[in-house]
């Protein structure tokens, strides 16, 4: 019967090992690492050049990981270069010079959390 259960416990160890490697063998494994940071938001005041959002919960972020993205374009925005820390609030302007406002009425205001690509704050947000 001892053989029997050597024989399985081999096997087993050969299956989760070959698992494993084929994993990051064929890049998998990298994208383990890409997942998006929880935070929550709030929009405070808005105009048509800037969003005022403050940082509600959630872990710290680096801005420069971070994308601002108005109706589904990403703009070319001056989000402050530091880490974004629970309770401050950032002024986020459009700094695309092509574009002088943002769209009057509703827009979907989204931040992106760039290395992942995954959005971290939605929120339809009326610009009138």
């Amino acid at each position: 019967m001892s053989p029997v259960i050597g024989v399985i416990l081999m096997v087993a160890i050969t299956v989760i090992l070959a698992a494993v490697i084929g994993t990051f063998v064929l890049g998998l494994g990298d994208q383990l690492g890409d997942t998006a940071p929880q935070a929550t938001f709030t929009i405070d005041d808005n105009s048509s050049k800037t969003i005022n959002i403050t940082k509600t919960g959630g872990q710290s972020l680096e801005a420069s990981d971070l994308v601002l993205s108005v109706d589904g374009e990403r703009v070319n925005s001056s989000i402050p270069e530091d880490t974004w820390e629970t309770g401050e609030r950032k002024e986020i302007g459009n700094g695309d010079s092509s574009l002088s406002d943002w769209d009057s009425g509703e827009q979907v205001v989204r931040i992106i959390h760039d290395p992942s690509g995954n959005a971290i704050f939605e929120r339809t947000w009326d610009f009138s």
